[in-house]
């Protein structure tokens, strides 16, 4: 059972998580929201650690790497192959049961749209990944990082119509970009 400082830490780093991840999503620019989404992902780690969700928190931190290689070597098939099997390595090594799902499912589909899109199609993929990872947050018990991917879920919805709406309203801006 858990004690109840641990608990709270927990919920707290949930709640630093929620502000970031709001700012990130909020953002149309993709090298800000990536920023900010490595320093939700430290937040989100240490939820998951004072909560004791140990894939979920080894993945969160995989995440911060994988952001990091992502934003180095847009495109490249074989970093992102390597991101994915440092995740089954971690997932496999913490694995408690099933409940563990919802964060692998979360990783591999941010993996894949933060390597090999751009624009609004990384930001469905990424909210994809919001949900599975909201399921992952539910299942831990955490309230704010619950409500963190809650609303990035949403604000992530908001900023790819806002792109959709700029991209239909001014095509010329948009040339040659993946927005």
């Amino acid at each position: 059972m858990l004690e109840g400082t641990t608990v709270m830490a927990g919920q707290f780093f949930g709640l630093v998580a929620l502000l970031l991840c709001l700012l990130a999503f909020a953002s149309k620019r993709d090298e800000r929201l990536l920023v900010l989404l490595i320093s939700a992902n430290v937040a989100f780690a240490l939820q998951f650690l004072f909560l004791e969700s140990w894939t979920a928190a080894a993945l969160s931190l995989l995440v911060i790497v994988r952001i990091a290689l992502a934003r180095r070597y847009p495109g490249s098939t074989r970093v992102m192959a390597g991101v994915l099997v440092a995740s089954g390595v971690a997932a496999l090594a913490t694995w408690q049961g099933w409940a563990d799902l919802p964060a692998l499912v979360a990783m591999v589909l941010g993996t894949v749209g933060m390597f090999l899109l751009r624009g609004i199609p990384m930001r469905v993929m990424l909210g994809l990944a919001a949900v599975a990872w909201l399921l992952s947050h539910l299942l831990a018990g955490a309230v704010g990082g619950s409500l963190a991917e809650a609303l990035v879920v949403v604000t992530n919805a908001i900023t790819i119509w806002r792109l959709w709406r700029a991209r239909r309203r001014y095509p010329e801006a948009f040339e040659g970009s993946d927005a």
